[in-house]
C-alpha cells in the first residue's frame, strides 16, 4: 500500500495525538480532583434557586462521592417557609454525569431512594405544597413578543418531566401522605425497581388496606410511557379522592399508553397514546345516587396542543363493547375562551349502544332491545364572553328503530290505568290511580281547553310538535346556567317531566338526567303511547301544591271548583304556579285577589296566545280575567295588623315573588323565540 505520509507528518500526527490524550487525561484527573467542589457549588446553586423560586428550604446533613460519578446524600429535607415538612429522606444516591457538572448542573443517571417520606399537609387554607402554584419572579426586561407560546410551554413541560426520570432506579420504603385537617391517607413503596426503562412495584394503602401493583416502560430519550396498575383486592377506592373531592374511584386495571410526543408543526404539538380500563366504579353525589360501574372501555387518539387551543386529535375513537364513537372536542384559549363539542356516528346497529350501557348503570333501561339502525349527529359550541349566542343543533335518525321490548320501564303500561307514586323528594307521599277508577282522574277531553292552552304555552308550547326535546330550550338553558355560572335551569319539555316522576327518581344527578334523556328518546320514537295521552296523565299527576295533585285536587283546593269549570284567568293563574307549585298562596292577599306582580304573567302568555290565534273562539275578559281569580276563603291569608311596605318586602314570601319573576323574564324570552320561529 502506498504511504501517503512523511516521515515528518507522521511524527508530527502522533506528537498531536498524545497531546490531545495528556491534556484530555490531565482534565479528567483535575476534574476528578475537584469534583467535591464543583458539587459543593451544584448544591449551592439548587439550595439558592429552591429558595429565591419556590420559599423551599432545602437542607441535606452529609453528601460525598461513592467510587467515581455516585453521589450520597444523607438525610435530605425539603421544608416550605413557615410550613410543615415536604420531604425527609434518610438516603439518596445518584450517579451524575461530570461533564454538566462543571457547569454546576446536576444530571442524574442511577438513582436511588431509602427511607424516604412525601408529606402534603394543608391546614385550613395554607398547604405545604402551595409552592406549586407559586409563580416565580418575572424578569422585567423580558419582552413579551419572544415568550413562549403555549405550545412551545407544553413541549417544554413534557420534556421537563421526562428529562427528571432515570432509566435505572432503586427505591425502598417511601411513603406519601397527604393530611388535610382531621383526614389523614398514605401510600407506601416498600420496594420498587427500575431497570433499563423497565419498573415494577407494589404500592399499599395505608397498614396494607389495599394493594395495587405497578408495571411498565418509561423511555425518557423517546418519551413514550406504558404503565399498567391492576388491583389486588376488589372495590379498593383511590387514596386521598374520597376526603378531597367526595369522590371515590376503584377499578381493576388501567393501562396509560403514551406513544407520542410530537412537534407536526411550529405551533401543534402532537400527544399521542391510548387508555383503556377494566371494570371502574365512581362514586359522587352529583353523578349518581349510587356506585357507576364501567365494565371495559378503550380511548384511543391523542391530543393536540396548539398555540391559542387544546383539541381532541381526529379521528380519536371510545370503544365500549361493540359500540364505537369518534368525539371531536376543542377548547379554544385566545382570544376569548370557546368550547366546542361535535358528534357525528353515521349509521350503526341501535342494540350494540344499549348492549355498551352497563347493568345498573340505568336502572330503567335494563332488558330493553330494539331493532333497526340510528345516527346522531350533535354540533355544540359556546363563546364563554357570549354565552347567548350558543350553538346547539341535535338531531337524530331514527325512522328504521323498533322497540321490541322494554325493561323495567315499561312506557306501554302508560297506555293502561296505573299507579303513580308521589313523591316529596326521595320520600313516599301518596299513591295515585291514574285511571276511571279514581274518581279525579279526568279525561283529556274532560279538561277545559284553556286550561291545557295556558299549561302548554307555560311548560312546552310546541309539545305536540317536538319529538321529546326543544333545541331552543336546550340553548336558552345552557346560556342561563353560564351567565349565573351555576345550574339555575333546566329545559325539560312535558314528556320529560312526565318521564322523570312516573318511571325515575327524584335524585338530581348527571346519570339520572341521562336515563331521562334515553328513556323519553325511546317513548317519543316509539310512538306507543299518543301525545293526548301523555299530556292527560300530565294533567292529572303533576304537583299544583302541598300535597296537591291533578288538576281536579288543585280546581278544588284554590277555588271550590271542578275543572269543568274553570275559567281563562283561575287557568292562566293554575299554569303560573306549574315550575313552583308550593309557592302558589303567595300569589293572593288577604282578600283572596291576585297580587299585581302575578299580572305579568297573564299579560305574557295572555298576549302570545292571541297572537297564536289560541284564543279566538274564547271570551277573554279584561286583563284575560286576572280580576276574576279569587281564592276560596278558608286558604286566604290574614289581613295584616300594620301596612308598612318596608315590612312587606322584607317577608319571605316577597324573595320568592322576585325569583318568579325572574323565572317569568326567561320563560317569556324562550316563548317568544319559538312563536317568532313558528311564523316564519
Amino acid at each position: 500500500m502506498k504511504d501517503f505520509l512523511t516521515a515528518k507528518q507522521k511524527k508530527w500526527l502522533w506528537i498531536s495525538l498524545i497531546s490531545l490524550l495528556i491534556i484530555v487525561g490531565a482534565g479528567f484527573v483535575y476534574g476528578y480532583s475537584q469534583r467535591q467542589v464543583f458539587l459543593d457549588r451544584a448544591v449551592k446553586k439548587v439550595k439558592t434557586k429552591l429558595k429565591n423560586d419556590y420559599a423551599l428550604n432545602f437542607e441535606v446533613q452529609a453528601y460525598r462521592f461513592v467510587g467515581l460519578s455516585e453521589v450520597e446524600f444523607q438525610h435530605l429535607t425539603v421544608i416550605p417557609d413557615q410550613r410543615d415538612t415536604l420531604v425527609d429522606m434518610q438516603r439518596f444516591t445518584a450517579k451524575v454525569n461530570l461533564v454538566p457538572l462543571l457547569w454546576g448542573e446536576i444530571k442524574i443517571g442511577k438513582m436511588g431512594i431509602y427511607h424516604g417520606v412525601l408529606s402534603m399537609v394543608k391546614k385550613d387554607t395554607l398547604s405545604n405544597y402551595d409552592f406549586i402554584f407559586r409563580k416565580k419572579k418575572e424578569d422585567t426586561g423580558k419582552n413579551e413578543e419572544t415568550s413562549k407560546s403555549f405550545t412551545d410551554l407544553a413541549e417544554h413541560l413534557v420534556k421537563s418531566i421526562f428529562s427528571k426520570i432515570p432509566s435505572d432506579l432503586e427505591m425502598e420504603d417511601f411513603v406519601v401522605s397527604y393530611e388535610e385537617n382531621s383526614h389523614k391517607q398514605k401510600v407506601t413503596i416498600p420496594k420498587a425497581k427500575m431497570s433499563g426503562g423497565d419498573f415494577s412495584s407494589s404500592v399499599f394503602l395505608n397498614d396494607h388496606n389495599a394493594e395495587w401493583v405497578l408495571g411498565g416502560n418509561i423511555d425518557a430519550s423517546n418519551q413514550t410511557l406504558l404503565l399498567e396498575i391492576s388491583s389486588k383486592d376488589v372495590d379498593k377506592e383511590v387514596p386521598f379522592l374520597r376526603n378531597k373531592y367526595g369522590l371515590g374511584v376503584s377499578f381493576d386495571k388501567l393501562i396509560f399508553d403514551l406513544r407520542q410526543v410530537k412537534k407536526i408543526k411550529k405551533n401543534l404539538l402532537l400527544i399521542g397514546g391510548a387508555f383503556s380500563y377494566e371494570n371502574l366504579k365512581i362514586n359522587h353525589k352529583r353523578l349518581s345516587d349510587s356506585t357507576v360501574t364501567l365494565p371495559q372501555a378503550e380511548l384511543e387518539g391523542g391530543i393536540e396542543v396548539a398555540e391559542n387551543y387544546i383539541a381532541l386529535k381526529d379521528k380519536s375513537t371510545i370503544r365500549i363493547k361493540d359500540f364505537e364513537v369518534s368525539p371531536q372536542i376543542k377548547l379554544t384559549l385566545k382570544p376569548s375562551k370557546k368550547v366546542e363539542l361535535a358528534l357525528h356516528t353515521g349509521m350503526f346497529e341501535a342494540q350494540t349502544f344499549f348492549d355498551a350501557i352497563r347493568s345498573g348503570l340505568f336502572e330503567s333501561l335494563e332488558g330493553v332491545q330494539v331493532e333497526g339502525s340510528i345516527a346522531y349527529d350533535l354540533d355544540f359550541a359556546v363563546d364563554l364572553d357570549k354565552p347567548d349566542d350558543v350553538l346547539f343543533v341535535s338531531k337524530i335518525d331514527d325512522e328504521d328503530l323498533k322497540v321490541i321490548r322494554w325493561g323495567k320501564a315499561n312506557i306501554d303500561e302508560l297506555n293502561h290505568p296505573f299507579v303513580y307514586n308521589a313523591y316529596e323528594d326521595s320520600v313516599l307521599v301518596r299513591q295515585i290511580i291514574v285511571g276511571p277508577e279514581n274518581p279525579k282522574f279526568r279525561r283529556l277531553d274532560q279538561i277545559p281547553y284553556v286550561l291545557k292552552t295556558t299549561v302548554r304555552n307555560t311548560e312546552d308550547p310546541y309539545f305536540y310538535s317536538h319529538n321529546g326535546f326543544e333545541q331552543e330550550a336546550f340553548k336558552l338553558s345552557i346560556a342561563t346556567n353560564l351567565k349565573e355560572k351555576k345550574f339555575k335551569r333546566g329545559a325539560s319539555t312535558i314528556s320529560m317531566q312526565l318521564v322523570k316522576n312516573v318511571f325515575l327518581t327524584r335524585k338530581k344527578t348527571l346519570t339520572r338526567k341521562l336515563e331521562e334523556i334515553l328513556l323519553v328518546w325511546l317513548m317519543e320514537s316509539s310512538g306507543q303511547v299518543s301525545k293526548d295521552r301523555l299530556f292527560e296523565i300530565y294533567l292529572n299527576v303533576i304537583e299544583w301544591g302541598r300535597n296537591v295533585y291533578g288538576i281536579t285536587e288543585a280546581a278544588d283546593y284554590y277555588f271550590k271548583k271542578a275543572p269543568e269549570e274553570l275559567t281563562l284567568g283561575e287557568s292562566l293563574f293554575l299554569s303560573s304556579i306549574i315550575p313552583r307549585p308550593k309557592t302558589g298562596l303567595s300569589s293572593f292577599d288577604h282578600t283572596g285577589h291576585l297580587k299585581s306582580w302575578v299580572m305579568r304573567h297573564f299579560n305574557t302568555y295572555g298576549s302570545i296566545m292571541r297572537k297564536l290565534g289560541e284564543l279566538n273562539n274564547v271570551d277573554v275578559p279584561e286583563n284575560y280575567g286576572f280580576y276574576e281569580v279569587v281564592l276560596q276563603p278558608a286558604l286566604r291569608p290574614k289581613a295584616p295588623v300594620v301596612q308598612d311596605s318596608t315590612l312587606d318586602i322584607l317577608e319571605e314570601h316577597e324573595m320568592i315573588i322576585r325569583e318568579l319573576e325572574e323565572e317569568e323574564r326567561v320563560r317569556q324570552s324562550l316563548l317568544e323565540k319559538l312563536s317568532g320561529g313558528n311564523e316564519q
